[in-house]
This record gives C-alpha cells, structure tokens and sequence, in this order.
C-alpha cells in the first residue's frame, strides 16, 4: 500500500496547479462536517461511559478524527474552501452524574461510533473515486484507510463484549442446515 502511495504521490505534482472540480469541494466539506460532528459525539461518549476499554476507544478516535480535521481543514484553507460550521466542543462531565434517562449505554456508544466510522469510510471510498486531482484522491485514500485501521480495533472490542449487531444470517429456502 505505501508503494502504491508514493508512486502516486510522485504523479500529484502534475495536477496540483489545476483548480478542484466541484464534486471534489463539495467531497471535501461534506467529509469535514462528519468529522465535525462525529467529534461533538465521540466527546459526549467520553463523557458518559465510565468503560475504561471504551473510553480509550473513543479516545483514539478523537485523535484520529483531529489529525484528519486538521489536515483537511489546512487544505481547504489552502484551496480557498469555504469551512462549515464547527459545534462547541463539550465540556467534560462525570459519567456518574447522567441522569438514567438521558446517559446512553455503551452497547449504544460503541454502535454509534461504529455508524460513524462506516459513514466516514464510504463518504472517503466515494470522494477517493471521484477525485480527478491526484493529491485530493490520495488524502481520501489516506483517510479511508486509517479509518479502516482503527474500525478493525473497535469491531474487536465490540465482538469482545456482545456489542456487535449481527443482522439474521440468511439460509435459502430448501437448503440444507447445518
């Protein structure tokens, strides 16, 4: 994968004088606003699990998520891209002091996150397919792949502790069962 990388990387020194197209701005904000928004969730998850293994989890996530908002958020800059709007961070909370009602249980943190990370795979996979600009397809390819990277840790927590929502498993009719 990293030779694949720096060959291409060798390829976007050709087409990084050449204007974005439109579909691969609109890529890049749509990705960032997930991003965005998936922080505000991940923070509220932080605030609410008392987990230390999920804890941890959304931690890691955090930081993913900023090093990929920072780079994005630098290159649109660059590009002359308009930023959507950002939510306030959260301001960190006690777990213990979430009233039943309103703290969601972890099995609901970690499926959430996981939506999110599927969302942000396949927002990635689309604007990498997309791209015509060799630098814009290879930063999607980056992201795609990290999130992949870090979706196969919270898939093992997730199996870990029964977290994982498994849809019926489909059998013909008139086939045999095992």
């Amino acid at each position: 994968m990293e030779t694949i990388m720096d060959a291409m990387k060798s390829l976007t020194v050709q087409d990084e004088d050449q204007p974005l197209h439109v579909g691969e701005v609109m890529a890049c904000w749509i990705y960032l606003a997930g991003l965005e928004l998936a922080k505000v969730s991940v923070q509220a998850g932080i605030n609410t699990t008392s987990d230390d293994e999920l804890k941890a989890i959304l931690e890691e996530d955090l930081k993913l998520g900023t090093s990929q908002r920072e780079r994005l958020h630098d290159f649109m800059i660059k590009e002359g891209i308009t930023l959507p709007p950002a939510p306030e961070d959260m301001p960190k909370s006690d777990p213990n002091s979430i009233p039943l009602g309103v703290k969601l249980t972890d099995d609901v943190i970690a499926n959430e996150l996981s939506l999110k990370i599927v969302s942000l795979i396949m927002r990635a996979a689309g604007a990498a397919s997309e791209s015509i600009r060799t630098d814009v397809g290879l930063m999607f390819i980056q992201f795609q792949a990290e999130k992949f990277a870090f979706a196969s840790r919270l898939k093992q927590l997730m199996r870990k502790r029964g977290w994982i929502k498994v849809p019926p498993f489909y059998v013909p009719h008139g086939s045999q069962q095992s």
